[in-house]
This record gives structure tokens, sequence and C-alpha cells, in this order.
């Protein structure tokens, strides 16, 4: 499964009401570690097909990124029926994000 880009308009449909495990990466795309992120992330989507991988830009979705305080990006949150359950900020390894899928 590849990694969807999703706008706010997309984030209750595709995040809070997904039925399977959700991993959100909030990014910039001016973001420098946001850009080391984006293989990472890519991979974890191509690995793991119990788990749907979205990004969706700060920039774009000013309202969502503070609803959930995003402060510092990248941010990756991972949520489970509509909840978030664990969040990552900054260069995370793959191994520790998807321990938590």
């Amino acid at each position: 499964m590849s990694v969807k880009e999703i706008t706010a308009a997309d984030f209750d449909d595709e995040v809070l009401a997904a039925k399977e495990t959700v991993l959100v990466d909030f990014f910039a795309t001016w973001c420098g570690p946001c850009k080391m992120m984006a293989p990472v992330i890519a991979e974890i989507a191509d690995e793991n097909q119990n788990a749907k991988v979205v990004k969706i830009d700060v920039d774009e979705a000013e309202d969502i990124a503070a609803r959930y305080g995003i402060m510092s990006i990248p941010t990756m949150i991972i949520f489970k029926n509509g909840e978030p359950a664990k969040t990552f900020v900054g260069l995370t390894e793959k191994d520790k994000i998807t321990a938590e899928l």
C-alpha cells in the first residue's frame, strides 16, 4: 500500500472513521527532516498491509495540526479506532514506529 496524501477535508473520513490502524505523517514541503522521513514512511506503507499510511501538510491543514497539538514536524501519530494511540516527534527509526502499528 502506498502513502496517501490527504487534506483537512479528508481527515475525518480517512483517519477518524477508518476501521484499520492509521499512521498519519504531519509534514511540510519545506521541512528538511520531513523529507528525510519520507522514504521511511513509504517503506512502512509498503511493508504493513494491515495499516493505512497517510500524510497531511500542516501548512494546508493548520486546523488539524492545531487540533492534535503539532508543534514540531515531522510528527507521526498512530490512530487506532479514531483515537491517537502513539505519537513520534522528529526523526524516528522505522522499527520504533512499526512496533506500535
